[in-house]
């Protein structure tokens, strides 16, 4: 059995997460004993890194209470969760895209600028005028 702080050292979460997980349903409330303290078990310690590590790899809490419940049903088809992970990949894409395009946008601007002083500068003139942006990002 684990008391809250082992759990915390043994998955690197923060206690208040630890509570807020239980709060969400994410983790089962742990046992107390007689003088009130938690006590988690090996479950609880596995059931913690799993989602330490999909939130480490960006997933929504909605995503990891499906995934969750889905590990709690080994018979049962895989689809869901190539699904959410497929959506998951499918935005993280899309980030990545802005992302790229935020550096462009921005490589474009400081290439430009040529100013000795803040009030010539155009940095500063573009980031206060969308308009002069070279496209949507």
């Amino acid at each position: 059995m684990y008391s809250i702080g082992e759990l915390s050292r043994r998955t690197g979460v923060k206690v208040p997460t630890i509570r807020y997980y239980e709060q969400m349903g994410l983790l089962a409330a742990a046992g107390r004993t007689e003088g009130n303290q938690r006590r988690y078990d090996r479950a609880g310690l596995e059931r913690l890194s799993f989602i330490r590590h999909a939130r480490d790899l960006g997933l929504s809490i909605e995503a990891i209470r499906e995934l969750a419940d889905l590990s709690t049903r080994p018979d049962a088809p895989c689809a869901d969760a190539h699904r959410i992970a497929r959506a998951h990949r499918s935005a993280i894409r899309a980030r990545i895209d802005k992302l790229t395009r935020l550096e462009a946008e921005l490589g474009r601007i400081e290439t430009v600028c040529d100013a000795d002083t803040v009030g010539e500068c155009r940095i500063i003139e573009a980031l206060a005028d969308h308009g002069l942006c070279a496209g949507e990002h």
